[in-house]
């Protein structure tokens, strides 16, 4: 992996895998990888409890994270998309901050049904999270300071004040996950009834307690929603980028954010 966030392999303008690989500290000059700590064996954790397993995380230099930041300041959001891309955290400006992986269940991470064209023609779809029963997949979270918070969910808006809001979610599961192997469900493991999407596999058994929903940020796309494929979710893991917008995408076509989820 390239020390420097501005050589990621995976600019968001046009990479199919705009996630790292594992957790890593970015700072705006240099990337780490970082290395696991113990898991917690409770089956939850509250915010403190959150902030104790990041600031464990340990730096190539055998130093804690703790050591290095203040994570008792700091909040976690689900960075999901481009929020989780280091290229991009330059762009935006971005603390120091840790990226850490989650495991998202029964909600899955889909495109905006929008385009941000700040940079390149036709644009970029952003990453928004809607409902899905029974699905699973690895994503990130980062702890960052509430003003950082603000700053990096408004960067999504760009020109379109209020497309982008900070919620937290009243359904799914988020939990911690250190099985950076995890597969999600194939799209073969799905079935449709022309109403309903069913996930026809097994979900693995968990490897991480789950998160306090009511402490966590996720940016929504609350004005178009996600996109809406005849009456489906398309999920990120099976639709990368490019793929969708050349031969998926249609102009208009979306599911309103609050018929998808439930926000607190």
């Amino acid at each position: 992996m390239s020390t420097s966030p501005r050589l990621w392999p995976n600019p968001p303008s046009n990479s199919p895998l705009p996630l790292p690989t594992g957790p890593v500290f970015y700072t705006s000059s240099e990337l780490q990888e970082l290395e696991f700590p113990e898991m917690p064996d409770e089956s939850s954790l509250d915010l403190e409890s959150l902030q104790t397993y990041v600031g464990n995380f340990k730096l190539p230099n055998g130093v804690l994270l703790k050591d290095v930041i203040d994570v008792t300041n700091r909040r976690p959001i689900l960075v999901a998309g481009e929020l989780a891309n280091p290229y991009r955290l330059c762009d935006i400006l971005a603390p120091d901050l840790p990226l850490v992986p989650v495991r998202l269940e029964n909600i899955c991470r889909t495109y905006s049904d929008n385009l941000d064209s700040r940079e390149v023609q036709p644009g970029i779809h952003h990453v928004t999270i809607a409902r899905s029963v029974g699905w699973w997949e690895i994503s990130f979270i980062a702890l960052v300071e509430l003003s950082d918070m603000k700053k990096m969910v408004g960067w999504l808006d760009g020109p379109n004040t209020n497309t982008w809001a900070p919620k937290r979610l009243d359904e799914g599961i988020i939990r911690l996950e250190n099985n950076m192997m995890l597969m999600s469900p194939k799209p073969e493991d799905i079935s449709w009834d022309g109403d309903l999407e069913n996930v026809n596999c097994d979900m693995p058994e968990a490897n991480g307690p789950c998160l306090d929903l009511s402490t966590l940020i996720v940016p929504i796309n609350t004005r178009q929603g996600c996109y809406n494929h005849r009456g489906r979710i398309l999920r990120c893991k099976h639709y990368p980028q490019t793929e969708f917008h050349d031969n998926l995408f249609r102009r208009g076509s979306s599911f309103k954010w609050d018929k998808v989820l439930n926000c607190l």
